[in-house]
């Protein structure tokens, strides 16, 4: 019998009975803090065959302490806090679970285009403060919405979009032209879209900065500027600042540079508060998205102990 350990708060909290799918398989599931603080987790990882982890880091002390460790699958998509050379350099393969949030993150980035283009948050303050005066908002329709990063969620987000028959720019540069324009999108390069979208959606891989204040200085007074993609594609203080001389006419966002630790970021000032909507982490949590992840993330460590290569290796 093979420990399994999991540091994804939501593994096996859909529809699918995961840990009853390990168990059929042999194997034992055992559950770890979603942080990976390296000292509550180190009696754990010397334990573990396996590891389904969250988003917590995976460095180097963390399997210096797991002697037995044969796979990391990584809990969701991203795989920036694992230290891929580390993992390597002790032979263990670490994998993801591409695509399988994709359709709730396109959705709840739809969601967010339509609560900041018709300030739904705020009237809905307003209204439970006896203020029913009304904000005039803007149709997604009538916009030109940029998708930056074109993969499984921003082909995603260009599907959803077509209902509402808007011009949609995409930009991508691993994606080929006629590829994009197969979606009914027009391909740009990040500055074009960037100086004509009226709406602008991220989902584009962490790692680098999109949006700084040379960037914004360039885009048209009243842009929406949307981010279910990485926190560190944009400078914070920057776009408030737009925010607040009105080049950005909203901003929303499932992520917030540090998450739960951002209760200081710029963009959470109260003056802020009509412009910015900020949901916590959650464009994923979907019943549909949880047992997709947890399925692909147990499908690839039931693989590799198995002696079977894995389907999805994460391999830079």
């Amino acid at each position: 019998m093979a420990v399994i350990l999991v540091t994804s708060r939501s593994f096996s909290d859909g529809d699918l009975d995961l840990v009853e799918r390990a168990a059929a398989a042999g194997h034992r599931i055992m559950r770890g803090p979603a942080h990976h603080d390296p000292t509550e987790l180190r009696s754990l990882l010397h334990g573990a065959d396996a590891w389904i982890a969250g988003t917590g880091p995976v460095t180097a002390e963390h399997l210096a302490a797991a002697p037995k460790l044969k796979v990391i699958a990584r809990y969701g998509v991203g795989y920036e806090a694992v230290d891929l050379a580390a993992a390597a350099a002790r032979g263990i393969p670490v994998t993801n679970t591409p695509g399988a949030n994709a359709s709730a993150v396109a959705d709840h980035a739809i969601g967010l285009m339509l609560a900041a283009l018709r300030t739904i948050p705020d009237g809905d303050r307003r209204v439970r403060a006896g203020d029913w005066s009304v904000r005039r908002g803007r149709e997604l329709g009538a916009a030109t919405v940029g998708i930056v990063g074109f993969g499984r969620i921003g082909q995603g987000v260009a599907a959803r979009l077509r209902g509402f028959e808007p011009r949609m720019l995409a930009s991508d540069p691993y994606v080929p032209a006629d590829d994009i324009r197969n979606t009914g999108a027009e391909p740009a390069d990040l500055d074009e879209l960037f100086r004509t979208a009226d709406v602008i959606s991220l989902h584009a891989p962490g790692g680098q900065r999109l949006v700084d204040a040379a960037r914004l200085s360039e885009i048209r007074p009243g842009t929406v500027l949307v981010n279910t993609a990485r926190p560190d594609l944009i400078d914070e203080a920057a776009v408030a600042d737009a925010l607040r001389e009105g080049i950005l006419a909203g901003y929303a966002a499932d992520t917030l540079d540090g998450d739960t630790a951002a209760s200081a970021s710029p963009l959470l000032a109260t003056d802020l508060a009509d412009r910015v909507i900020v949901t916590p982490h959650l464009a994923a949590q979907t019943t549909q998205a949880v047992d997709n992840m947890g399925a692909m993330s147990l499908d690839e460590v039931l693989a590799v102990l198995r002696g079977d290569a894995p389907t999805y290796p994460v391999t830079h």
